[in-house]
């Protein structure tokens, strides 16, 4: 470094001199003065190197350049690599290095004539130098990569051990790839241990690419190098994505895939990008930086260079994904893909933390965003469906309804995401109400099934019949509520308040059901009559015996899916209708006129009435099952 700067000193001392001494007397004038000045500054030595017309500047010029092209021109045109032979690679070096100290050492006198012209053969020299050190480094990247090692850290008790990707073809091809028509490079497979990185390269090709590197770079062929390094990383990269099995495709190529063939390919891209994000990117980047050690601008650029298209494939598939139909089936692979680029955005700001990779992080977090917007998106459109569903037929029975189960069980799946969606939907929380913004929206869906069914039970014509729809299609709602993620969401009020709503019904029932029935046997003891005839009792239990059968009759086809449900109703109708019958026959059996077998004119015993009840609600109609 000193003897570096002392030249530079004495270039610009000469420069003085030359500019200033228009004659011979005058520059030597100043040449004494400089001399006087500071011992470095001799005449002979500022005399010797000022290079005014002096045939010797020049002579050592023209003796050091023909010696570096002599040794320079026999390795570019040597037909074998010259990285084959560790010796003729550190000569090769040398002289390249000695040429590069060269031009900068005479740099400085490049306004003489003389000097210019022969650092102008030095500079074609320089560039035929790293023309062959490009080709060089081009082949050490595509054959270092014959053998490579994943490493990882080792766990207590654990032995170092390599682990090798090979190719899935059943050939003997060491699992490399074509790169260009004469060359290969290695394919990484599926991983399902992420804490593991690949050394791609050999240490000793990575310690050679690097010197290379630094040469390249010191002359001024950095983007080159950058280039040639990026060209066959890239590839690299690339097949290795196509290996973990994700397709190539436009976004317009995505969006027009058949669901079922979508779903396939998110599954693949869920792999991918985990092993692109956590294997392989982080190794492009060790990479990098070893073979750029001390040129970090180089080294961002290259790394930019190499993950770029493979990012932007990642990226796109997950664009199509989030600009595509809001159709409800999609929400739970829109969940996969969202979930994974999220758990993927520290990695994501890791490794691409540098100027160049600014856009790519950025599109990333967009993209992530946008995915938020299409899950929002589907629920929003969860609310169409349910408003547009028509109350075309009544189900049989009052069974469930298929609009009920649907609803219920996408609810019930989408909640086992719960967290996710509440990130989600935490963009539109509300600072005035202690609900997240994804409770109310679940509050006001089930407000809408709620509506929707209410509007379809009033197809039936019976009100009992409309009372049972409603029981059974509030008790599934409630059931499923209470059995997931729902009930965390929905609260401990949302859910009493909706039992109370089936204990209503099921009164509802009873009043517009069985009441009629009692109804008869009660009208003889609000009668008048003290005392009523045999006849009026009669015709009150044939009354009552005609609208229990045809009671009975008429809900023999109707249905409560809900075992507990369907025993409560039960238990409720015979304890009722027990009671007053019991107390009807007592009557009747106390009537003088009855006779000594007044059981002739009875029809069913209590038992019997409760049999028949108890048979009840039993077949599934059309809306069975409560699954």
């Amino acid at each position: 470094m000193a003897e570096h700067g002392e030249e530079k000193l004495l270039a610009v001392a000469r420069h003085i001199a030359k500019t200033l001494g228009h004659n011979d007397s005058t520059a030597d004038d100043i040449l004494q003065i400089f001399s006087n000045f500071d011992g470095r500054f001799s005449r002979d030595k500022l005399s010797e190197k000022m290079g005014d017309g002096d045939p010797r500047s020049c002579a050592a010029l023209e003796h050091t350049l023909k010696s570096l092209d002599r040794q320079i021109s026999q390795y570019v045109a040597a037909d074998q690599p010259i990285w084959a032979d560790s010796v003729d690679a550190g000569a090769f070096l040398d002289a390249v290095d000695e040429l590069i100290a060269t031009l900068r050492e005479w740099h400085p006198m490049t306004g003489e004539k003389s000097v210019a012209a022969c650092l102008d053969r030095a500079e074609d020299l320089l560039q035929q130098a790293m023309f062959r050190v490009e080709d060089e480094f081009r082949s050490l990247m595509e054959r270092g990569g014959e053998s490579f090692e994943l490493s990882r850290p080792l766990g207590p008790g654990e032995s170092a051990g390599n682990y090798l990707f090979d190719s899935e073809d059943e050939d003997d091809d060491g699992g490399m790839i074509g790169c260009g028509d004469d060359h290969q490079i290695p394919i990484a497979h599926p991983i399902s241990d992420y804490d593991i990185l690949i050394d791609a390269l050999p240490s000793v090709t990575i310690n050679d690419l690097h010197e290379i590197a630094k040469r390249m770079v010191a002359a001024g062929f950095g983007k080159e190098c950058s280039h040639v390094y990026s060209s066959c990383r890239r590839e690299f990269l690339e097949e290795s994505i196509s290996r973990l099995g994700l397709q190539k495709l436009s976004i317009e190529e995505i969006q027009k895939m058949a669901w079922c063939d979508l779903e396939d390919q998110i599954e693949r891209w869920t792999k991918a990008a985990t092993v692109a994000l956590r294997i392989l990117f982080p190794s492009e980047r060790r990479l990098c930086d070893r073979v750029f050690f001390g040129f970090s601008s180089a080294a961002n650029l290259s790394f930019m260079e190499v993950c770029r298209g493979s990012t932007i494939q990642l990226l796109n598939f997950a664009d199509a994904v989030a600009i595509g139909s809001r159709s409800p089936e999609r929400l739970f692979k829109v969940l996969d893909v969202f979930e994974t680029l999220r758990d993927l955005m520290p990695e994501f700001e890791a490794v691409f933390s540098d100027q160049y990779c600014l856009l790519l992080r950025n599109e990333a977090i967009t993209i992530w965003r946008r995915l938020g917007e299409a899950i929002r998106g589907i629920l929003m459109e969860l609310e169409n469906l349910i408003r547009r569903d028509p109350a075309k037929s009544e189900v049989p029975g009052g069974g469930l309804h298929p609009i009920t189960r649907y609803v219920m069980n996408y609810l019930r799946a989408a909640c086992r995401s719960r967290q996710t969606l509440e990130q989600v939907f935490n963009e539109s929380i509300d600072d005035r109400t202690s609900s997240s913004s994804l409770s109310v929206q679940m509050a006001w869906i089930m407000e809408l099934l709620e509506s929707n069914l209410e509007v379809k039970s009033r197809i039936y014509r019976d009100p009992a019949l409309c009372s049972v729809f409603m029981m059974n299609n509030g008790k599934y709602i409630v059931q499923k509520v209470k059995d997931s993620e729902l009930g965390l969401l929905l609260g401990d009020d949302w859910i009493r308040k909706h039992t109370a709503k089936i204990r209503q019904y099921q009164v509802n029932y009873q009043r517009s059901s069985w009441n009629k029935v009692l109804a008869v046997l009660k009208a003889d003891n609000t009668s008048l009559a003290p005392n009523p005839s045999l006849n009026t009792m009669r015709e009150r239990l044939k009354l009552f015996n005609l609208h229990f059968d045809e009671t009975c009759r008429a809900q023999s086809t109707w249905f409560i899916f809900d075992e507990q449900l369907r025993e409560e109703l039960r238990i409720s109708v015979v304890e009722n209708l027990s009671q007053v019958y019991r107390n009807f026959l007592g009557r009747l059996q106390s009537v003088p006129e009855a006779g000594k077998h007044p059981e002739k004119l009875i029809k069913y015993s209590v038992e019997e009435i409760g049999a028949r009840v108890n048979g009840l609600f039993q077949r599934g109609g059309g809306g069975g099952g409560g699954k």
